[in-house]
């Protein structure tokens, strides 16, 4: 169906919405693309993109804008929570043949994608209505506007109203733990990846470049501290390695709890979801952005080498469905291991630490 005149509405524009406009654009479709928020500059926090990203950005032609981007990371170094070594993975190995994995600003990875998607988004359209029609989707928007289509993909991110409006599921599962991001000015000298593990919490540092750090922290919990800034100083406040120093240097905290989404299926009718609209997952593996870059690339595929838009849909969630599958099920393993008693946690990870984080990420180092 590659250069058919398909009629298709991408309803996000996110990492996700823009990753789908800009694999259709290079596979010969025009779509359309909505954003029920603003153009509003994006939070300042940090994303680390692992080697199968990479790839997925380089399938899309997006490899040179994002390489003078943030810092190239090589290795991940795992401290107990005084700092001391527990285990290290070798990140030019384990994605040999795949891709580099990169640290920056995710504003700056969305205006890559947003220069990438071609074409104008349309923002403030939020969708109040997505009804079938024969061959087709009828989608209403709240600011009375209508219009129909041949394909709708929601790309509209964990708490997805097109998932809900077509009948794919609710609202997304609670993961159990609250998360703080925040991006750090003026810190400690951080070369690698770099995560204390301590009791049910840890602390994540990533060096962004220009003297940045991405600074991730997690702790098992289900509802929001009244001031995240005071709650980090009082669970990380006797940590070791850099953490202190981070701490010290830290101003704004972006704090949020965690989600999944487990679906039967991911389309219905000409409505498809992608994304975290259909497999969100906690960000423990940090792989919610690469696997929005893999189904851009994936349903792409799909769409243009299926002789209908039903066929396509059957072929993109058969791909694509064993890969988020894994990454759900690696998530959890990680977060049990991060959940054992340290006394019993952190001997097997200095024997066998190494081993089993890359082990997580074995099925990913494969073809798409």
């Amino acid at each position: 169906m590659g250069g058919s005149p398909l009629r298709i509405l991408v309803v996000g524009a996110g990492i996700a919405g823009l990753a789908v406009a800009r694999a259709l654009r290079l596979a010969g479709f025009r779509p359309d693309v909505t954003e029920k928020l603003p153009p509003t500059e994006r939070a300042d926090i940090g994303l680390y993109l692992p080697g199968n990203a990479a790839r997925a950005l380089r399938r899309l032609d997006l490899d040179g804008p994002v390489r003078p981007l943030g810092q190239v990371i090589h290795r991940q170094r795992f401290l107990d929570a005084t700092g001391a070594p527990l285990c290290e993975v070798d990140l030019d190995g384990l994605w040999a043949g795949v891709g580099e994995c990169r640290a920056l600003p995710r504003a700056e990875l969305h205006r890559v994608l947003l220069s990438g998607a071609g074409g104008a988004v349309r923002h403030g359209a939020e969708v109040s209505t997505v009804d079938p029609l024969p061959g087709g989707v009828a989608v209403g928007f709240t600011d009375g506007t209508s219009g129909e289509y041949d394909l709708v993909i929601g790309a509209d991110g964990p708490r997805s109203a097109v998932r809900t409006l077509a009948a794919l599921g609710g609202p997304p599962r609670p993961a159990g733990q609250v998360v703080y991001r925040s991006v750090v000015r003026g810190g400690p000298r951080v070369a690698d990846w770099t995560a204390l593990l301590g009791q049910r919490a840890g602390f994540l540092v990533v060096p962004l470049g220009a003297g940045r750090l991405h600074c991730y922290a997690d702790e098992a919990g289900t509802s929001l501290p009244a001031d995240p800034l005071a709650r980090l100083h009082e669970l990380f406040g006797d940590y070791g390695g850099p953490v202190p120093e981070v701490l010290a240097a830290l101003e704004t905290v972006d704090v949020e709890l965690t989600t999944e989404v487990e679906l039967g299926r991911w389309f219905h009718g000409r409505v498809l979801l992608v994304g975290d609209a259909a497999h969100a997952t906690a960000p423990t593996l940090s792989q919610g952005a690469a696997m929005a870059l893999e189904d851009a690339v994936v349903l792409a595929e799909s769409l243009r080498a299926a002789g209908s838009v039903e066929a396509a849909l059957i072929a993109y969630e058969s791909r694509r469905r064993p890969r988020t599958r894994w990454v759900r099920d690696r998530t959890r393993d990680r977060n049990r291991t991060r959940d054992v008693p340290p006394a019993l946690r952190d001997p097997l990870l200095r024997g066998r630490g190494g081993r089993i984080f890359q082990e997580h990420y074995r099925l990913l180092t494969g073809p798409l």
